[in-house]
């Protein structure tokens, strides 16, 4: 119950984040997501800060993560590691082909109220008690027979890096047929400056027409302006963006509907994210 309530949590923070350009995002950064032979590693960072890619506010947690080889099996993390404000972890390539590295997280948020009283499921939980200790989130379990006024929404991310050994291949790229995923037409570790990768969006494995999507180049550190770019995928679910120069790229859409499958849950709150390196031509 304890890991779920975290969960809960971390799912919640997420997905209040990306509408807000100034706030913050999650991320995952790999050192690198092209290596030669299969016998390289990647180091990952995974944080959420205010400037992308640069670790100011708290870690990500390393215990989420996990791993696909290029042939679908599951795969491991080794040397992890999590500090003030940042985790790390590598990751060996020892097999050819592309490699999937994920975080995923699921809850239910809301509220309800008894004799008139409102009370939230979810969330940051209560306030501190006698000792300091904040009471931790109520669950779906918790609501009275008596309750009324139950809103509730089911919620899901995922976070996303794709790292390819030699060439690419695109097991680890086909969807699961749920929730809100990435569905490459272009594959993420063939991209370049100046040319237009073409990305397809789905919910439960139906292309997501007119989805808008946020994409955020790094480095706002050095620079004035976010340069956030917002582009909305067409009537097949289908994203088609030009890259306008080398480097790595937050991606990240949302996605509410009235189709949640958790019970009591009258709606249903989904986010996408990834990090993709564009090379230079």
């Amino acid at each position: 119950m304890k890991n779920h309530r975290i969960k809960l949590l971390a799912a919640a923070a997420l997905l209040a984040i990306p509408g807000l350009a100034s706030a913050h995002r999650m991320w995952l950064l790999p050192s690198g997501t092209i290596f030669s032979g299969a016998d390289s590693w990647v180091t990952v960072d995974s944080a959420v800060s205010n400037d992308l890619f640069y670790a100011d506010h708290q870690p990500g947690r390393i215990e989420w993560v996990k791993v696909w080889q290029p042939d679908g099996t599951p795969g491991r993390i080794q040397n992890g590691s999590t500090g003030r404000y940042r985790s790390v972890f590598d990751v060996q390539l020892d097999k050819p082909g592309t490699w999937k590295i994920s975080s995923a997280m699921s809850g239910i948020m809301g509220s309800f109220k008894v004799d008139g009283v409102e009370k939230r499921v979810g969330g940051r939980g209560g306030p501190p008690g006698p000792n300091g200790v904040r009471q931790p989130p109520l669950t779906v379990a918790d609501i009275p027979a008596n309750a009324t006024d139950v809103t509730l929404t089911e919620t899901s991310a995922r976070n996303e890096i794709f790292v390819t050994a030699g060439e690419p291949t695109r097991t680890v790229l086909k969807p699961t047929g749920k929730g809100l995923e990435l569905d490459p037409v272009t594959h993420p570790d063939e991209l370049v400056a100046g040319e237009t990768a073409r990305f397809r969006f789905l919910v439960d494995g139906k292309p997501a027409p007119n989805l808008k999507v946020t994409i955020v180049p790094g480095g706002k550190r050095y620079r004035d302006a976010e340069g956030a770019k917002e582009v909305t995928t067409d009537a097949q679910g289908v994203l088609s963006y030009a890259w306008p120069a080398a480097g790595m790229y937050w991606l990240n859409a949302t996605l509410t509907d009235d189709k949640p499958t958790a019970p009591r849950a009258t709606q249903r709150r989904m986010s996408y994210t990834t990090t993709l390196e564009v090379m230079t031509p």
